[in-house]
């Protein structure tokens, strides 16, 4: 509440919560800020203990930490409480796991049950196409170099019906096989077979559908593919997230996936309660001047919200999952068109091929289709295992004669608070520490 309103209305309003709220008791209150209706000494009588602090979250945190409650009730409004003050208030009661209530809405905590027996690992992302399945991937090569691979759970928009288990070592990912596989109406580009060809690991697919504001999906089979996980003689699980949607399970860790572009989605919003679930924060540059320009105010952002977190800066290069040297090649990727050519570039200097055409169309199948009429000149067509990546680029290069070769996209550190791979194992570690506590 706040001293906008004259106590006696506070009081009154305390008193016919039990009406409105059945079995509900009011055991203390916080006063987020206004003196307009405070005494002159600053008491604010009510009928309960009140704490207060220099800022509406500061008092927010006083009163969760004296009253430890099972709801918020928000009895505050404008000027003290506006839309930003307010979802700063909703992200601190669901990091307690405490619902947040107001006159005409309400933010329950998404469940996260300990379903993993394992230690585990989430990559969660600020959205759709930010790089979670990239960083997942090398997360998981990381692993897998050190000697203790992990299995990738993943969830998407157009997975599985059941849990599907997908052995790299024994399933067929190969361009044929995958065109196979749409043919017989699955969606042959999704994210755990992208993480099973990239990374080499045994991966889990799910499903998911919606997701809420705090990234609980509004239907999801992970769950399941978590205790699908659990069977397996592997010891750690990296759960990977799908859109903004968080995986509905608890994590021992965190790694939350940023794009250079993201500012808005850290700080808007719930932005700030994925923040602060994470143990380190990953900046995807996609701007080569941004890394002069603009990539210290973002930190200064993220460490604004989440001070003691760890930052990561990195960047996404190509990389052919099959030789191409002395090739021409026909590109297509998710990545946006302001970064096409520094990778057509790329991959022309080190990887040793020619490219003579480029589509940033992957996710947009009308013009893709388009592009792909351009493909002709070229040997090989080299495209990124997402979206319309099968079952419409690999059918229409393999119908014409041309070489399909899957493209994946490696992670390079470019600075921030250690190398990405220093700070994925320890985030690991970490977990590995947190879950055997």
């Amino acid at each position: 509440m706040d001293g906008e309103h004259y106590p006696p209305v506070v009081r009154a309003a305390i008193e016919h919560i039990s009406s409105r709220i059945p079995d509900c008791v009011v055991i203390g209150a916080a006063l987020l800020g206004g003196r307009e209706k405070l005494a002159l000494d600053g008491s604010f009588d009510i009928g309960v203990p009140v704490v207060d602090g220099n800022t509406p979250e500061d008092a927010m945190r006083a009163a969760m930490a004296r009253f430890a409650p099972e709801l918020v009730l928000d009895l505050s409004d404008q000027p003290v409480v506006d839309l930003r003050v307010r979802m700063n208030l909703v992200t601190l009661a669901l990091l307690s796991g405490v619902a947040y209530q107001g006159a005409d809405f309400r933010f329950d905590p998404p469940p996260r049950p300990r379903v993993a027996t394992k230690p585990s690992v989430a990559v969660i992302g600020t959205g759709k196409r930010t790089g979670k399945t990239a960083v997942s991937a090398h997360l998981a090569r990381l692993l897998a170099t050190r000697g203790t691979p992990p299995v990738i759970v993943a969830m998407g928009r157009g997975g599985p019906a059941e849990p599907e288990l997908v052995d790299p070592a024994t399933f067929d990912l190969s361009p044929k096989g995958l065109v196979e596989l749409a043919l017989s109406g699955r969606h042959a580009a999704s994210d755990h077979l992208e993480d099973a060809l990239t990374a080499g690991v045994v991966t889990i697919g799910t499903r998911r559908c919606g997701g809420g504001m705090a990234g609980a999906p509004a239907d999801s089979t992970f769950a399941d593919g978590v205790v699908l996980a659990n069977s397996r003689p592997e010891g750690l699980l990296v759960l990977e997230g799908s859109g903004q949607a968080i995986p509905p399970v608890h994590a021992d860790a965190t790694i939350f996936v940023v794009p250079d572009t993201g500012r808005a989605a850290l700080t808007e919003g719930l932005g700030p309660y994925r923040l602060l679930l994470s143990d380190v924060v990953v900046i995807i540059m996609t701007n080569a001047t941004f890394a002069d320009t603009g990539a210290a105010d973002l930190e200064a952002s993220v460490r604004g919200v989440a001070p003691g977190v760890r930052v990561a800066r990195i960047e996404l290069r190509p990389f052919p999952l099959e030789p191409v040297s002395g090739r021409t090649v026909f590109y297509i990727t998710t990545a946006p068109a302001s970064a096409i050519d520094l990778m057509a570039a790329h991959l022309e200097r080190e990887h040793g091929c020619k490219v003579v055409g480029t589509s940033a169309h992957l996710a947009h199948r009308p013009k893709l289709a388009e592009d792909l009429e351009r493909a002709g000149e070229a040997e090989v067509v080299l495209v990124e295992l997402k979206a319309a990546a099968v079952d419409l680029a690999a059918r229409f290069a393999l119908e014409r004669g041309l070489e399909v070769v899957f493209c994946d996209n490696r992670v390079a550190s470019l600075g921030g608070d250690g190398s990405f791979d220093e700070l994925a194992l320890a985030t690991t570690d970490l977990a590995i520490e947190r879950h055997n506590s």
